[in-house]
């Protein structure tokens, strides 16, 4: 009889167990080039990451525009403050959402996904293929 109740109770304990959930992936992040800090934080519904900082100066300096931007609009635009990661939602184990790369004017679509404490792997995708980074947390 023990043995019974004990499998009822793992069986019990198994099915209560959630889904693999997505690790949260707030906070500040340094890039792969160590280049810039990236803050990410909630925007609405969504997980948002926008340039803190810049490590190493771009050509412009800290007042760099978004120069190489599709849209003309967006051109006149300060890179400080941008989002560069936008409409991250969690699927499953990893955050789903855009990737904006100031250096070639293009959005990608991008997976990150927490790989320990101070590490976040980044990926950048057009089609199947896909770029990865590995982000680590900034002090």
């Amino acid at each position: 009889m023990v043995r019974w109740s004990g499998m009822m109770l793992a069986a019990g304990l198994a099915l209560s167990v959630p889904a693999s959930a997505a690790e949260p992936v707030a906070g500040r992040w340094l890039t792969a080039e160590k280049d810039a800090v990236i803050v990410i934080a909630p925007c609405g519904k969504t997980m948002c990451g926008t340039i803190e900082r810049f490590l190493v100066a771009p050509p412009q300096g800290n007042d760099q525009r978004d120069v190489n931007n599709p849209d003309p609009a967006k051109r006149g635009r300060r890179l400080l403050g941008i989002a560069i990661l936008s409409a991250f939602k969690a699927d499953g184990d990893v955050w789903r959402g855009q990737i904006y790369d100031p250096k070639s004017g293009k959005s990608y679509r991008s997976i990150i996904r927490r790989k320990g404490a101070g590490v976040l792997e980044v990926k950048g995708c057009i089609g199947p293929f896909c770029q990865t980074q590995v982000w680590r947390k900034a002090g």
